[in-house]
C-alpha cells in the first residue's frame, strides 16, 4: 500500500493520547528490522505511575524499544518512549556533527500535559527540519496540533490519523483544523508508509 509522494526522511516522532496506545499495537509490529530511521514516540501517561510502554512494546516490535534517558543519542532504528512527568525534546549532538541526541525537561506541563507532543515535535522541527515525518495519532485533546504545524512549516511530512479510525478523534480533528495535516490516513496506510521508508 504506497503513500503517494512519500518523500525520505531521518526521523519519525509520533504522539498520541487516549486510543493512542492501541494505534501503537497496530503500527509497531508492523515495521520491518530493517527500518533504519530512529522513533521518537511522545504518549500522554500518569505522571506518578512507572511506564510499561517500553517492556509492553520490546515483545511486539521487530526495532529496539527503550524508555528515552537525557543525553541518549538518537540511533538509526531504534525506539524512543518518553518517560512520565518529563518532556521529550531532541537536539544536535555537541560532540558528534550531523548526530542528534534525547534529552529531558521538568520544564511546566504544555497544553496540560508533560510529555507534552507540541514539545517534542516542535524540536523534531528544529532539529531535522525537513528531513522529519510527525504522526498524530488518537488522543483527547489539541496537544500535537501546533507542534506537527511546526513541522510542516520546515518542510517535514505530517501525517493524522483519520478521525474515524481513531478511538478519540479529538486530537486529529484539532490538527486538521489548524490545517497541520498533510495527509489523514487509517492505521494500515501509517503502518504501510513507514514501513516503506526503508524501501
Amino acid at each position: 500500500m504506497a503513500i503517494p509522494d512519500l518523500r525520505p526522511c531521518s526521523a519519525v516522532v509520533i504522539g498520541g493520547s487516549a486510543g493512542g496506545i492501541e494505534a501503537l499495537t497496530a503500527l509497531l509490529p508492523m515495521l520491518p528490522a530493517r527500518l533504519r530511521v530512529p522513533i521518537v514516540i511522545v504518549m500522554h501517561q500518569h505522571p506518578s505511575m512507572p511506564s510499561l510502554l517500553p517492556e509492553l512494546f520490546t515483545a511486539r516490535c521487530a526495532l529496539p524499544v527503550s524508555e528515552a534517558d537525557d543525553k541518549m543519542a538518537v540511533l538509526p532504528g531504534h525506539v524512543y518512549f518518553a518517560p512520565p512527568d518529563y518532556h521529550l525534546l531532541v537536539e544536535a549532538d555537541p560532540d558528534a556533527a550531523g548526530s542528534m541526541r534525547l534529552a529531558l525537561s521538568v520544564e511546566p506541563p504544555v497544553r496540560y500535559s508533560r510529555p507534552s507532543i507540541d514539545v517534542l515535535f516542535e524540536s523534531a522541527a528544529i532539529a531535522w527540519r525537513a528531513q522529519v515525518l510527525g504522526v498524530l495519532l488518537s488522543g483527547a485533546n489539541d496537544d500535537g496540533s501546533r507542534g506537527l504545524a511546526a513541522i510542516r512549516a520546515a518542510g517535514g511530512q505530517a501525517w493524522v490519523q483519520a478521525p474515524e479510525s481513531a478511538k478519540v478523534d479529538t486530537m486529529p480533528q484539532e490538527a486538521i483544523a489548524r490545517g497541520a495535516a498533510e495527509r489523514i490516513l487509517n492505521l494500515e496506510e501509517i503502518g504501510h508508509g513507514l514501513a516503506s521508508i526503508i524501501e
